[in-house]
């Protein structure tokens, strides 16, 4: 009964999923509607491929077009040439192995084990990419058909090679992919996250009432942001890839704005999340019992938890004007009039803390030590968050 009740939970659970994500697709542009504008481009990639193979050219092998067609519309022109290449070089071999198999053997289940375990090391080899598996599948079609004659096999090159320019040519000129929001949207949501997490840390410094297992839930907030820079890293790599070939067509056509926040952008927010790391844990260390660090004193506490939830409020204004790129711009009154107001507030918080420091060395150097490096970290991020970011590269 618990069971069926967990897979009920589970279903209906993911169709909140589907659902969800097919509201945000209609809604608007988003990783959602990328998805379904290429899953229709390889759909009629395929329909194309199958016309003009069997309709128009009344070709016997007319299957090697749309099967190849459908999965050369990739998430980037570029990784579309790369695999058509690819892809297309693994069938040549498959198909050429698999009939000299054929012809030497005179038999196909003979002509399958002379040549599937080859194909299949061949599989491997870094040449083919993640297409070699296509040597494979190509030679037990081959192998099935019992037709392995020139003919055939000369017409079975040529339907893949139609249907490796359909797919291509399809992925190019309709509505190519463009991966330039991604690396926007993950930037934005790593400054947003980071400022969750300096918020958090904040709030439960001033409530007072922290302990190990607090220290344990910052500790993994402070993971999913290292998962969330990786994420950002990867859409870094797709959106350069995105552009490659493609940068002056999308540009002539208007596209997609091409402000892709600079990559500068990631390493100074890879700090950013690499010192607030440091802070959690210098805090865990604090309440670990078997160490002689003490967590500093409730004053200097508190003025060190109003200072992370102004940095944390920093961070949040950040992946907000991120998402906004058609909005004001650094150094507008509009987004600095509040920040300077903040500034000075976190400058006296600044102050009271190195008083602190000072106090807290005649009560010994470890919790010298622990309120010195959250001060540091504190510093750090200040001074990598009130910098003004580059301008997005045009």
């Amino acid at each position: 009964m618990i069971r069926g009740t967990e897979a009920k939970d589970r279903v209906r659970n993911e169709m909140r999923t589907v659902a969800a994500a097919a509201r945000r697709a209609a809604r608007g542009p988003g990783r959602e509607r990328d998805l379904v504008v290429q899953s229709l481009k390889a759909a009629a990639a395929a329909l194309l491929a199958w016309t003009v193979a069997d309709e128009w050219l009344g070709d016997p092998m007319a299957l090697m077009a749309p099967w190849v067609a459908v999965v050369l519309v990739q998430a980037t022109v570029y990784s579309s040439l790369r695999q058509a290449a690819q892809q297309f070089a693994a069938i040549c071999v498959g198909t050429l192995l698999a009939s000299a198999a054929q012809v030497l053997t005179g038999n196909s289940l003979a002509a399958l084990a002379l040549s599937v375990p080859v194909l299949m090391l061949l599989a491997n080899w870094p040449r083919f990419g993640d297409q070699g598996i296509y040597a494979t599948t190509t030679a037990l079609f081959t192998l099935a058909s019992d037709t392995v004659t020139t003919s055939a096999i000369s017409h079975r090159l040529a339907q893949a090679a139609l249907g490796a320019v359909i797919g291509v040519a399809v992925n190019a000129l309709v509505l190519p992919p463009v991966h330039l929001r991604d690396v926007r949207e993950n930037l934005a949501a790593l400054a947003q996250e980071t400022g969750d997490v300096l918020t958090d840390i904040a709030e439960d410094l001033r409530q007072g009432d922290w302990d190990a297992s607090t220290t344990a839930h910052w500790s993994r907030a402070s993971a999913r942001l290292s998962r969330r820079l990786d994420d950002l890293r990867a859409a870094r790599g797709w959106s350069q890839e995105s552009l490659r070939l493609t940068r002056d067509w999308l540009k002539a056509f208007h596209r997609v704005p091409l402000d892709v926040p600079a990559a500068d952008e990631d390493e100074r927010w890879s700090r950013i999340t690499g010192h607030a790391a440091a802070l959690v844990r210098a805090l865990a260390v604090s309440v670990n019992g078997g160490r002689t660090a003490g967590p500093p004193d409730g004053a200097a506490l508190h003025s060190y938890a109003r200072l992370l939830a102004l940095l944390g409020e920093a961070c949040h204004c950040e992946g907000r004007r991120l998402l906004e790129p058609g909005g004001p711009r650094d150094g507008s009154d509009a987004y600095y009039g509040t920040d300077r107001r903040a500034e000075a507030t976190m400058r006296e918080l600044h102050e009271a803390l190195q008083t602190s420091l000072r106090d807290h060395a005649g009560l010994g150097a470890p919790r010298t030590a622990v309120l010195g490096t959250l001060l540091l970290q504190a510093e750090n991020i200040w001074a990598e968050t009130e910098r003004p970011s580059p301008a997005p590269r045009p």
